[in-house]
């Protein structure tokens, strides 16, 4: 199929939700497996819970088990189970394989692409079972060699064309990183940062070898991590898709606006106690949006980098006042550049020299709050174990338009009497 048809048919697959089960039976095989690698989760679950049971099963015979696990767990559970039994034997035990493991750890991250031979094994006898391997999986495997059952370390692909037909497994074997079933996402993640285009054998709870994670395993990973985090800073649910109707939208919106809401009204408060000295300086309500603004914007800088500093472990109890006092020091020098900035237009265009110093304090004072705030909160927020990119920016955002207006309004009271 050309490109552009493919395109197409993607579009009205994603966009067209009654017409989706139409569009998808009324392609080849290899189309149908093409569409369901570029779409989302969401769709996909709504497309294999209204087909039948057969079609279910001539799609996910098509994809490798891994793949299919992550497939057929958005199935509701009595239908997997159904799926499930009709499938090939093969699939059928790699299934029943992967679902046994916590899909947030090593053994949930891992394939079966793999092959054990012993270390006294020739190598035209390896050959023989990787072209085996290859036909009935259309992969070439990894090449794992053990001796009694316990892995020894792994003989490199390449090593098949230059050795010799009767040379042993044992005359190549290579060493090969491990890491435990029960290792966590982010401990993989941090193992493949230090260690990049790896691979590593996951292995059981008596070392026995359970399946493999490739350095291309991890990089869906880090892009479904770098997805979610965009998500949280924005308050929108992992979930939601671009395709999503506008009910499911709001579904996932509603409550995060109305909670923004609240504090849009402590805001407003807040500038309500001072109604008195506005009316009186009326070009101050001309430049609250920039205290809000440049508050706000400072704020969401800090977080972005404790958030990463935080899931990378780097920031610690030991080092959290460090970060502090360099993320304060850094507010502080923003805040005299830009308040100089506003001081100076201020000066120019409006030409009042107070209005432009209590704005340029105001800045310098909110720039310290975000700075404050922004280094802090994300780490209280991971202290009482919730999630610091989610929970953490509606605190920071609050504290810099409430402290940021009572600096800029409670100075102009004070000056501009």
């Amino acid at each position: 199929m050309k490109q552009t048809a493919f395109r197409s048919i993607v579009h009205d697959f994603s966009y067209h939700p009654r017409k989706r089960l139409e569009i998808f039976r009324a392609l080849e095989l290899e189309d149908k497996v093409a569409l369901l690698n570029r779409t989302t989760n969401y769709i996909k679950e709504d497309l294999l819970k209204h087909l039948e049971l057969n079609e279910c099963q001539e799609v996910l015979e098509r994809f490798d088990p891994d793949q299919a696990t992550d497939l057929i767990q958005l199935l509701p559970k009595r239908k997997r189970e159904k799926v499930i039994a009709t499938l090939n034997e093969s699939l059928k035990r790699d299934l029943s394989l992967l679902l046994s493991f916590d899909p947030h750890t090593a053994a949930g991250l891992m394939n079966l692409d793999y092959i054990q031979v012993d270390q006294e094994d020739y190598i035209d006898q390896i050959a023989e079972k990787v072209r085996t391997h290859e036909q009935k999986t259309g992969k070439i495997p990894l090449i794992l060699i053990s001796s009694d059952s316990n892995l020894k370390g792994f003989l490199p692909g390449y090593r098949l064309v230059l050795a010799k037909p009767k040379d042993k497994a044992l005359d190549h074997l290579q060493k090969i990183a491990t890491l435990k079933s029960t290792t966590t996402q982010d401990q993989v993640l941090k193992f493949f940062q230090t260690h990049p285009h790896r691979k590593a054998v996951v292995l059981g709870e008596h070392d026995n070898v359970l399946g493999v994670i490739y350095s291309d395993d991890i990089i869906r990973l880090i892009q479904e991590k770098e997805s979610a985090s965009l998500y949280d800073f924005a308050g929108v649910r992992a979930e939601e898709s671009v395709y999503d109707a506008f009910r499911r939208k709001v579904k996932f919106r509603y409550k995060w606006l109305i909670l923004n809401l609240g504090t849009a009204f402590l805001a407003a408060f807040t500038v309500s106690i001072f109604q008195d000295t506005i009316a009186k300086q009326v070009l101050l309500a001309v430049y609250m949006p920039i205290v809000a603004g440049m508050g706000g914007n400072a704020g969401t800088q800090t977080l972005a980098v404790m958030v990463r500093g935080l899931a990378t472990e780097e920031i610690t109890t030991k080092t959290i006042f460090t970060v502090l006092r360099n993320e304060v020091g850094a507010g502080f020098v923003n805040g005299l550049i830009n308040g100089l900035i506003v001081f100076t237009i201020v000066l120019v265009v409006n030409h009042n020299l107070l209005v432009g110093a209590v704005l340029g304090i105001a800045m310098v004072v909110n720039l310290l709050i975000a700075a404050s705030f922004g280094t802090l909160v994300p780490v209280l927020m991971q202290k009482l174990g919730k999630d610091p990119a989610s929970s953490a920016t509606i605190f920071i955002t609050t504290a810099t338009d409430i402290f940021g207006f009572l600096a800029f309004l409670g100075l102009a009271t004070v000056l501009l009497r």
